[in-house]
């Protein structure tokens, strides 16, 4: 199988994605995520202009091959927005080997670990009854596990609490990247209060405890917004809510960091989110400092990669937690889902419900039952897109917003 073309597709259904087709000669076709919430255009270019020329005439089964030509080969490395370019190259090159064999992905990936991936929502309230509201609308739509985000007293927006989060329930309009309006429009700015945030989380915690019990699973996201000793203390005062995980406390460029959260609580960790090589977990691994490793197969290179990265962490007990907002297309969802369904150490997904519009650029097999995922039994990913559905939605610009404290210091997003 040799490969004919590489092409991009942008489009914005609610919001942007960047997906790679590559074709081969003998007519098969393979899709692969390459969204970078905030700069897509970028990674477009360099698909479109550095990456899709080197694949002319290649053997599209020679996925290690072409991963380490396109890792190894060039000397500029790592970094997402390359990162990223290599992922949809290595997504779509395993679309295509798997139609050819016509199985679904996770079969030839040593095949079914489990029944399915235990996935989480995402509860949020401005206030805690609406949090209230916000878990046991998730409980109904079928979810075992959930993520708690709670708005701030004092603070006028707080990451992770949607727009529309009265009444609870799954949705489709939580995106933190707000649209532009225009080519040189600039990112929303927020403001951030750190102290008040770790005076009123535990009673969060607290209230949703009291309300849904000891047994549910909770997460919290702590979003990189922390020094490593008020995540220590976070960690020490949320233990008694018995958390899933307490995620992305310290920003992720200093692995050192998680020594001194790791020392003083028992709250288990995870991070990784923001990552984008087996090079930024080695201190975490080979020092037992996290529990989850938070990569998304679209921001790590891809399958080949992500795969890498959970069997080194699988020897030191760290288990899969792959990031899986709706800024992860569901080409990006669905290459998580099948290595979920196969690797021995997974943990968790995160799952959020794309919007209806989306589902009509992207067709999926996946399925969502009793709080669990499921890949679908197509061959390959298990996902179609549809390039009349996506020529109806342009890309628009759209940027993550900035925060800043009370007195204009820029604070970490």
């Amino acid at each position: 199988m040799k490969i004919i073309s590489a092409d991009t597709v942008v489009t914005s259904p609610d919001r942007n994605f960047v997906t790679l087709r590559i074709t081969t000669d003998d007519g098969l076709t393979g899709l692969g995520d390459a969204t970078l919430n905030g700069r897509e255009l970028a990674v477009d270019a360099c698909l479109r202009e550095h990456v899709a020329p080197l694949l002319m005439g290649r053997d599209a089964s020679a996925i290690e091959d072409t991963w380490q030509y396109l890792y190894r080969g060039a000397y500029w490395r790592r970094g997402p927005v390359t990162m990223a370019a290599v992922a949809a190259v290595d997504t779509a090159l395993w679309d295509i080997k798997a139609k050819a064999a016509g199985m679904p992905l996770y079969q030839l990936l040593g095949g079914a670990s489990r029944t399915g991936a235990l996935a989480y929502g995402h509860a949020s309230g401005r206030d805690i009854p609406e949090l209230l509201d916000s878990v046991r609308a998730h409980l109904a739509d079928g979810y075992r596990a959930i993520r708690v985000q709670s708005g701030i007293p004092g603070l006028d927006s707080v990451y992770g609490v949607a727009a529309s989060a009265a009444g609870g329930g799954e949705r489709y309009d939580y995106e933190p990247a707000r649209r532009a309006g225009s080519a040189h429009a600039r990112p929303a700015e927020e403001v951030w209060d750190t102290r008040a945030y770790l005076r009123h989380m535990p009673a969060v915690f607290e209230a949703v405890r009291h309300e849904f019990g000891p047994e549910l699973p909770l997460l919290h996201d702590g979003h990189h917004r922390m020094t490593p000793i008020q995540a220590a203390r976070l960690g020490k005062a949320l233990e008694p809510y018995d958390l899933f995980w307490l995620e992305d406390a310290t920003p992720g460029e200093d692995q050192t960091a998680l020594r001194l959260i790791r020392e003083h609580t028992t709250t288990p960790l995870a991070i990784g989110e923001v990552f984008n090589s087996v090079h930024d977990y080695t201190t975490l691994l080979h020092e037992r400092l996290i529990d989850y490793v938070r990569s998304a197969v679209t921001h790590t290179g891809g399958i080949t990669a992500m795969r890498k990265l959970l069997d080194l962490a699988a020897v030191y007990g760290v288990k899969s937690g792959m990031h899986g907002p709706t800024d992860i297309s569901p080409v990006g969802m669905a290459a998580a889902l099948h290595l979920d369904l196969a690797v021995h150490n997974f943990g968790i997904q995160e799952y959020m419900r794309h919007s209806p519009r989306t589902l009509e650029v992207f067709r999926t097999s996946y399925r969502f039952e009793d709080g669990l995922l499921h890949p679908g039994e197509q061959p390959g990913l298990g996902v179609e897109l549809d390039e009349v559905a996506a020529a109806r939605f342009p890309y628009e610009p759209a940027y993550l917003p900035v925060n800043r404290l009370a007195d204009g210091t820029l604070h970490d997003w």
